[in-house]
């Protein structure tokens, strides 16, 4: 009798020993998971910003604390991405130049759509088939639809990402040499607003690659260069006196226009040239001065 309780008491020991352990190794595990989630932000911002975009976002999806992190420090000293679009197929492929590193992706969502404009990592999409009008973000596949509208060859932007209130979409279209229609939309609108606009100067709308949104104020540039301004807050639309940028002698071949470019960089306005047989060509807007001067 002695000898079996001895041997229980062995045994109930044994047991609790290993309890205790296991019990130990899960607290530390825990502790383990749990001394990486609370991280101070300033670390976490320190290693998060050095990851390349692809890493962010899979960063991003550990936990709420990383995800806001990862956003917050994402677009920080960040060159754009180029993004190539395929001959055949739906795998689209994207430059980082900051890395060199060319990343493809596929992307089915695109399947018909019309790319009328990008922004903060967001493209402006059109259907023609249905007039569907819509965001999608390709890193993360997130789609915005806004209401319907027909948009034939008129050009359109919007002005910062469809998750922010102040988010607002701009579209000009020619009805005459004296007037333009300009509508505008935002995320969560059941309809677009549409307004004809008297100009003080003929103005002939562009059709891709001509309008920006720079400081609060929409700019467009018309075939024949002349410059639109639009003000979404106030609702105006002027033509400002800035003679047209200067087109190369070369340029004037068919479709040249094909090679005009408006781009927006840090609060300034660019045009751009380009030629397959020439350098490119960049003006600058000198608001002060309305004039386009020549960046050599």
């Amino acid at each position: 009798m002695a000898g079996r309780k001895s041997r229980k008491l062995r045994l109930l020991s044994e047991t609790f020993k290993n309890d205790k352990r296991v019990s130990m190794e899960e607290n530390n595990e825990q502790e383990h998971h749990e001394s990486w989630s609370v991280l101070p932000v300033e670390l976490l911002e320190l290693i998060i910003s050095r990851l390349t975009l692809k890493d962010n976002i899979r960063t991003s999806s550990v936990c709420k604390r990383w995800l806001s992190v990862a956003l917050s420090v994402r677009k920080v000293n960040k060159p754009p991405w180029l993004m190539y679009f395929p001959k055949l197929g739906r795998v689209f492929e994207f430059y980082d130049p900051s890395q060199r590193k060319t990343y493809s992706l596929e992307l089915p969502e695109l399947h018909g759509c019309r790319i009328c404009y990008n922004k903060d990592g967001w493209l402006l999409l059109y259907k023609p088939r249905t007039q569907r009008v819509l965001f999608f973000n390709p890193f993360t596949r997130e789609m915005i639809k806004l209401p319907r509208f027909e948009m034939t060859y008129q050009i359109v932007a919007f002005s910062t990402s469809p998750k922010s209130p102040d988010c607002i979409l701009f579209t000009v279209k020619h009805v005459s040499p004296t007037v333009v229609s300009i509508s505008t939309c935002h995320p969560g609108a059941t309809e677009w607003t549409t307004v004809n606009y008297h100009n003080r100067l003929p103005f002939v709308s562009s059709i891709w690659n001509k309008l920006v949104f720079c400081n609060g104020l929409f700019y467009c540039l018309s075939l024949t260069g002349w410059l639109g301004v639009y003000d979404p807050v106030e609702h105006t639309w002027s033509i400002r006196i800035v003679p047209p940028p200067r087109c190369p002698d070369n340029f004037f071949v068919k479709n040249w226009w094909k090679g005009k470019f408006m781009a927006e960089h840090e609060g300034d306005i660019f045009v751009i040239y380009t030629c397959y047989s020439e350098n490119p060509i960049i003006y600058k807007l000198d608001q002060n001065r309305s004039s386009w001067n020549d960046e050599k």
